[in-house]
């Protein structure tokens, strides 16, 4: 069971305007990495409310790197791996926003939603938050802070998989019927459930 997780903050609506990135990752079940990075958006607005929400501030970033500078790291992490994040939709939307902005070419990996697959195992939850999946397996979390998230992420993603008693992702996504989103040079495909 090999796959990185990924968890963005941003600074505000704009979705190229990630702030903080929180990765993880998990070699054969476990836990082997963690690391996290403040990041210096393009543009220096930091909405009141995304900062209610992360406390992440203008003056925390001012002298940290902007994502193209961070991204040859970070690529070895995603590139070819099965990548993860609760509520994928925004953390790859944010992805692909920064490629964007500074003309990098979309690195190519395959991705699932640990809100999908929660939905999917645990059907009976009052929501699938990311809080309330912590909650229930009594993960620690500072809810909002990326590295946090990220590590509550991967764990709940370890969790479904020896639920339902496979070794990886994809075996996952195969026994809940979940077609893995796909990232690559010519664009991307959001996960789906398979009829």
């Amino acid at each position: 069971m090999n796959f990185t997780a990924i968890d963005f903050e941003t600074a505000n609506g704009q979705r190229n305007s990630a702030c903080s990135l929180g990765l993880v990752r998990v070699e054969n079940g476990v836990i082997v990495e963690s690391k996290d990075w403040l990041i210096s958006p393009p543009e220096m607005y930091f909405h009141p409310m995304n900062v209610s929400i992360h406390g992440i501030t203008e003056e925390d970033v001012t002298n940290e790197p902007s994502f193209n500078y961070i991204w040859e790291e970070v690529e070895n992490y995603l590139h070819g791996e099965m990548v993860i994040a609760h509520n994928a939709s925004f953390d790859v939307s944010v992805l692909r926003a920064c490629l964007e902005t500074y003309g990098i070419r979309f690195p190519e990996f395959d991705y699932l939603c640990t809100v999908q697959i929660s939905r999917n195992i645990w059907p009976n939850m009052p929501n699938h938050k990311l809080n309330t999946m912590a909650d229930m397996f009594n993960i620690p979390l500072r809810h909002h802070d990326a590295l946090e998230d990220t590590l509550a992420c991967a764990k709940i993603a370890i969790k479904a998989c020896q639920v339902m008693n496979v070794n990886s992702l994809t075996d996952l996504a195969q026994e809940i019927c979940i077609a893995p989103g796909k990232l690559n040079p010519n664009g991307y495909k959001a996960p789906k459930k398979i009829k």
